[in-house]
C-alpha cells in the first residue's frame, strides 16, 4: 500500500515528507514500546505509535522502518521532527486512536507483522 493512501485511510497530515511520494508500505505495526519495535517489526513497515520522543526515529533508523505515524492528535517536538527530517523518513500525523488507525489499514488491506 502506497504511504499517500495510508494518510487517506487515516484522515493524516504529513509532518515530514519523505523522499519518495509513492513509498510502499509492506506491513503495519502498532506499538509504544520501542523494546517491541526492536524484537518484532519487519523491515518496510510503518509504524503506528504515541511515543514522540526522537528514541522513535532512532528505532526506525535501526530497523528499517520505512515511515512513522504519531496517533491520538499528539505532536512530536522539534527534536523530533528535526532528526526526521535529517534522516529522510515520512512523518504522518492522525487524530485516530492507535486501535482505530491499526483497525483503519488491516480492514483496507495492510496486513500485520508475521510471527
Amino acid at each position: 500500500m502506497k504511504l499517500s493512501e495510508i494518510k487517506d485511510i487515516l484522515d493524516a497530515r504529513i509532518a515530514v515528507s519523505g523522499d519518495d511520494p509513492d513509498l510502499e508500505i509492506k506491513v503495519a505495526c502498532g506499538c509504544d514500546l520501542m523494546s517491541d519495535v526492536l524484537a518484532f517489526i519487519e523491515s518496510g513497515a510503518i509504524l503506528l505509535t504515541g511515543l514522540i520522543n526522537p528514541q522513535t526515529i532512532r528505532t526506525a533508523e535501526m530497523t528499517d522502518i520505512a515511515a512513522i505515524c504519531y496517533v491520538r492528535g499528539k505532536n512530536p517536538p522539534e527534536e523530533t521532527i528535526n532528526l526526521a527530517k535529517e534522516k529522510g523518513l515520512p512523518v504522518l500525523l492522525t487524530k485516530l486512536p492507535l486501535f482505530e488507525a491499526c483497525g483503519r489499514l488491516y480492514n483496507k488491506g495492510l496486513s500485520g507483522l508475521e510471527t
